[in-house]
């Protein structure tokens, strides 16, 4: 039978085609440092694109459903393999999924001239193809556990159908429902995966340290229990994101994952910034759920755009590159450590959400601190690209032979 690595040795294309995490992890990058740069002079009214969106709502589409759909295709693409056993998916028909979701970010950057609904068409095109080859590896594999990812990913994309059909009837998608289902699923695959995936590496890194103290085992009765609570709290919040009792919810939901967070011992892990980057990371889903709690029970707080900005900043945000540069290290043959130039891109994500939250806090000096958020958004992924360019556009010598 055909290995993955005799798969990948068989494949004369480009070297950035031979694993998903190649091509969408690079890509999700460019483009979230490449679009905060066009927001940045959006924002100020410097530039205008022939897009049918209002600015603040291309920014969100384009971060929550253009970056984080890249990444969930990069790691979901990388993971499923293991998960099932079978073959992942390479070559040219990884070149197709790449091409479809560029098609959706030019069709959503032109769409001032293209009717609302071919426009949808082209943007749910990818994730809809995604989810279908991801379905069929699962299915495929019998890998009945991870139907829940299945399951996130298409409460997901329902969110980006809702939003164009938002911003095509002229609403602010920016704060509608589609935002806020898509992004509680992106908080929900964060609390799912995350709590999978940073206890155990957490625990891999203190064994070999020999630490007295490892994390809890993931997934026992308490974590469930949040889980089930988080998920509540976010259907209240995406029905009813103002009423009182949604605010209550999402302030259980924010103590019980900080709870959570506590039993997996970051706390020990500070001499490794690549494994304390996922704490730092997961630490923004009970941050934003507080956050967006004082927002609704004590208003203009945070401003709730500054507040929601803790998710989606702060958890998809920092999460997102903690995964990225630990799996590209990872699946290049590389050490799993952190070097100072992946430190500086996690500090410079980090002072980025810290900015633009400051800037709910401080409307009156919101224009300088947008700015440090803009700058810093955009040395972190764009220094992502530099730094892991190079492993990812290349194959490692073993496999080039």
């Amino acid at each position: 039978m055909t290995t993955t690595t005799e798969q990948m040795r068989a494949w004369t294309g480009p070297a950035i085609l031979t694993f998903g995490f190649r091509p969408f992890f690079f890509g999700a990058a460019i483009w979230a440092a490449l679009a905060m740069a066009l927001w940045v002079p959006m924002l100020s009214g410097h530039l205008t694109l022939p897009t049918a969106f209002d600015p603040v709502s291309w920014h969100a589409h384009e971060f929550l459903f253009g970056y984080l759909g890249a990444v969930v295709a990069g790691f979901l693409l990388t993971a499923v393999p293991n998960w099932t056993g079978r073959l992942p998916i390479v070559g040219w028909r990884l070149g197709m999924l790449v091409c479809l979701w560029l098609a959706g970010r030019v069709a959503i950057a032109v769409s001032g001239g293209v009717p609302a609904l071919l426009v949808a068409v082209a943007d749910l095109a990818f994730p809809v193809v995604f989810a279908l080859l991801i379905a069929r590896e699962i299915v495929a594999g019998k890998n009945w556990r991870n139907l829940i990812v299945l399951g996130m990913l298409g409460v997901f994309i329902l969110g980006n159908a809702l939003f164009h059909w938002e911003a095509a009837k002229g609403d602010y998608a920016a704060q509608g429902y589609g935002l806020r289902l898509g992004l509680g699923a992106g908080i929900m695959m964060i609390a799912v995966i995350g709590g999978r995936v940073v206890p155990s590496f957490t625990r891999n890194w203190l064994v070999k340290r020999r630490s007295a103290v490892l994390p809890m085992a993931p997934m026992q009765s308490f974590d469930k229990a949040a889980l089930v609570v988080l998920a509540l709290a976010l259907v209240l919040w995406v029905a009813l994101p103002l009423w009182t009792l949604t605010g209550l919810a999402l302030a259980l939901a924010g103590v019980l994952h900080a709870l959570r967070l506590v039993r997996w011992a970051g706390y020990r892990t500070f001499a490794e910034p690549l494994v304390t980057v996922l704490h730092a990371g997961y630490a923004f889903v009970p941050l934003g759920a507080l956050a967006l709690a004082v927002e609704i029970l004590l208003p203009g707080s945070f401003g709730m755009a500054g507040a929601q900005h803790l998710w989606m900043a702060g958890a998809i945000g920092l999460m997102t590159l903690a995964v990225m540069t630990r799996a590209t290290l990872g699946h290049t043959g590389q050490p799993l450590t952190a070097g100072t130039g992946t430190v500086m891109i996690y500090a410079a994500l980090t002072l980025s959400v810290l900015a633009r939250v400051a800037a709910g806090v401080w409307p009156e000096i919101s224009d300088p601190l947008h700015m440090v958020a803009g700058l810093g958004w955009i040395m972190a992924f764009g220094g992502f690209a530099v730094i892991y360019g190079a492993l990812i556009l290349r194959l490692p010598a073993a496999k080039r032979v």
